[in-house]
Parts: structure tokens; sequence; C-alpha cells
């Protein structure tokens, strides 16, 4: 078969397949060998390329992130996908219990603070803006699919997670100032987001070496970095009126490597924001 053909529905099968054991493997904290388990692959599969199957992974991604579930780690989502391919993504996902469990064992477990590694290891540089963020908003097309959860909003309300990461970024700010000799401003910091409650739209008051303030935003999840997160409305306004000031401190990999890159200004100047919920009251 010509690799340039549409994949046929075995193939598309063993394809997700291969895919969701190497995502239950991860949820479990199991190492797996990638180019192994494609080379694998590839031999129950009708000529395709190495490349080509990686190309497939990366829309299974995108199928994974449509209906609410955390991804392979290095499979960036890639749409423009068949639709063969989200029949065969929730059909397998519908019977698979064990993959189930691992993704909300994955998303609920309480996370423990962890103190940070030195600054140079801890801070990455931001992953490459995607084209999408400057695509016309996309119109809500609705699949009522018994596989879609809401796995990324689940990790994103576990408080336990969310108070890990701020104390991550408490230390990371500490070292940060006191490198520069700053240790007055160290002093300074403040976690506001427990001493004055989270309606401030960010988590940590922090410090410039000149002593402007720096307005922390403060993301965490156990996945990748490029794994989607909720912004409030709240937090949104803010980082437009305090854009100078406003950081979103992106951190992924908390219970493995974490790592963190930040996000300086408004948050819509460097994210695409899909609404996805609203605040509805009856109507008198």
């Amino acid at each position: 078969m010509a690799t340039g053909e549409d994949w046929s529905r075995l193939e598309v099968e063993a394809c997700v397949a291969d895919y969701l054991q190497m995502l239950a493997l991860q949820l479990n904290g199991q190492n797996f060998n990638k180019t192994e388990r494609i080379h694998a692959l590839m031999q129950r599969l009708e000529g395709r390329s190495k490349a080509s199957v990686e190309y497939k992974f990366r829309n299974v991604s995108a199928v994974m992130r449509e209906l609410g579930w955390p991804t392979v780690n290095g499979y960036k989502a890639l749409q423009n996908y068949q639709l063969l391919l989200l029949e065969v993504v929730e059909s397998q996902l519908q019977t698979n219990p064990p993959l189930q469990i691992a993704a909300e064992h994955a998303v609920q477990q309480p996370a423990i603070a962890i103190a940070p590694p030195s600054l140079d290891q801890a801070w990455v540089l931001p992953p490459k803006p995607s084209k999408l963020k400057d695509d016309p908003p996309r119109e809500y097309a609705p699949r009522f699919s018994p596989a879609r959860r809401d796995y990324l909003a689940q990790e994103a309300r576990n408080r336990s997670l969310g108070k890990a990461g701020e104390l991550f970024v408490l230390e990371l700010e500490s070292q940060r100032l006191h490198a520069a000799g700053k240790k007055t401003l160290a002093d300074r910091i403040e976690h506001v987001a427990a001493t004055q409650g989270d309606g401030l739209g960010f988590d940590v008051l922090s410090f410039e070496e000149d002593g402007r303030e720096r307005l922390i935003e403060v993301k965490t999840t156990s996945f990748d970095e490029l794994t989607p997160f909720f912004v409030s409305r709240n937090e949104l306004a803010r980082s437009g009126t305090d854009a100078p000031s406003y950081h979103l401190y992106r951190i992924f990999n908390f219970r493995n490597r974490a790592r963190i890159f930040s996000l300086t200004g408004e948050i819509s100047d460097h994210c695409r924001l899909d609404p996805i919920s609203f605040w509805a009251e009856l109507a008198n």
C-alpha cells in the first residue's frame, strides 16, 4: 500500500491500541521505549513509515485532547484527522477500564510539595507559539460522546497539586531574589492565594530586582508542557489590567521532573482562548 493512502480500519485500530497502551504505562509511571514500539507496530501495518506512524500518533493526541483526556508525552496534537480515527478512539476508550482508572488516579492523587531544582535547571523556554492562536475562533461542534471525560479539568481542581505548585514557585522566587542580592525583597514575597484568598487574579506577589511588583499566576500539571490549562475570567482581566507586571508560570511534569516556563503580560497574547462553560442564572 502507498503510504499516502488513507489508513484502513485495521491499521487505525492497531495504532490507537498502541497509543492507549503507551498512555496507560505513562500514567502508571512505567517506562517504555517509543522507538521500539513504533518499529514493532510498523510490522503490523501496510508499508507505513516511522514518520507516518508518529504523525498518526499526533492525530490521536488531538482526538484525546478534544475528548478531555491526557495524552502521551512527545506527541503534539495535530488536527485534520480522519473521522474514522475519532470513531476508533472513542470505541477503544469505552472498552478500556484500566486506562480510565489510571487517568482518574493520575488527576486525583494528592501532590506533595517538592523543593525546586536550581534556577538554571528549573526554567525552560516557553513552547514555540502555535499558529492556532491566530486562527479565527472555532465554532463549537457538539459531539455527544460517551468517551468524553473531564480529566484535565479534574486535575485543575486538584487543590493539593495547585498548592504544591504555588509553594514550588515561592521557593523559586526566593532563590531568584537571593541570588540577585535582594534578600529584603525576598522576605516580602507573599503567597496571596493563601493569605488573602483567590479573588485577586494571581497567586503569588513577588518583585523585580528594582522593587517593582511581579504578579504571578501559577498553573501546575503533572502532564507535559503542551497540556491545555484553565483560566478564569478574573485572571484574564487581571492579566490585561496589569500586563506589565503579570506573569503566568506554567509548571509541567510536576510529579516526575518538574520544570517551569513563564508567559509575561496579557494571557490572550500567548494563548488561544476557547469558552467551555457559562455562568447561568434563572431569567426572571
